[in-house]
């Protein structure tokens, strides 16, 4: 069965930055173009950024471009998101999982998410 653990949130201030981290278990993850999604209360599931299998393609929401880095470590099956110039707007909770046609942040190949809170 695939895990998916996210961790690295918290609250940070205006202008902070955070790193948060996945680890994959349970699937071949460098097969995967992976993908962080992130959903605030009361909104629907956002793409964040995604990532090909290999690394060598990378895109952003246009919220994020210029801001958020995302990475990947397929020996160590780990999905990273490097959030710098953090603004209230990001407050969310933040997921990894494979790049899908339709995200849900929530069902059985969905992790517990990461919170991460902007605030001054």
């Amino acid at each position: 069965q695939v895990q998916l653990v996210e961790s690295g949130g918290g609250l940070a201030q205006p202008g902070g930055s955070l790193r948060l981290s996945c680890a994959a278990s349970g699937c071949t993850f460098s097969n995967y173009n992976m993908a962080w999604y992130r959903q605030a209360p009361g909104k629907e599931c956002e793409l964040v950024a995604v990532i090909s299998n290999g690394g060598g393609n990378i895109n952003y929401t246009d919220a994020v471009k210029g801001r958020f880095t995302i990475s990947r470590d397929n020996a160590k099956d780990t999905l990273y998101l490097q959030m710098n110039n953090l603004k209230p707007e990001d407050t969310a909770l933040y997921f990894c999982n494979a790049h899908r046609e339709k995200a849900t942040c929530s069902g059985y190949a969905w992790g517990q998410g990461t919170q991460v809170t902007v605030s001054s």
